[in-house]
């Protein structure tokens, strides 16, 4: 099973890139790497909205089941992911986590997406939205290993 998280926008030298380094080098193991897109046009609102949905969908695994970070999304507990990772594992069925830009996500994406859960109800920078995520995958991976990282 492979789980890439595709993003918009390309993280630079930050304390949100050093974190998601982080938690790319625990996951090691696990197969989840990161696929950033950007769109470089002078598109404002809508317009880069739907181009940047097009460049997530063109980066997308063909076959993969596609998951859209949505803040209308269902919430889950770390528990509900760690089950949901494990289901799509057992099907051999591998997921790509997409997440919009400033923007967010276009409804051509959304549509398309296989599901859609959400970070909260809070609004997050996409920079963040992709730390948060990557967090929460190591999370669901130490949960499914019984390792004492995730406690109640």
């Amino acid at each position: 099973m492979q789980i890439i998280v595709i993003a918009v926008g390309r993280l630079k030298r930050t304390s949100e890139q050093n974190l998601c380094d982080l938690y790319l080098n625990r996951l090691k193991s696990s197969r989840v790497s990161v696929r950033e897109v950007e769109e470089r046009g002078p598109f404002l609102g809508d317009e880069r909205m739907a181009r940047e949905g097009e460049l997530l969908l063109r980066a997308c695994t063909p076959g993969a089941e596609l998951v859209a970070l949505d803040r209308l999304g269902r919430e889950m507990k770390s528990e509900e992911l760690a089950e949901f990772i494990e289901e799509a594992q057992i099907r051999g069925q591998n997921l790509n986590f997409i997440i919009g830009g400033a923007n967010g996500i276009s409804k051509k994406v959304l549509k398309k997406s296989n599901y859609k859960i959400s970070l909260g109800k809070m609004t997050w920078p996409h920079a963040l939205a992709r730390v948060m995520l990557l967090e929460q995958l190591y999370r669901a991976q130490q949960i499914l290993a019984g390792h004492p990282y995730h406690r109640n």
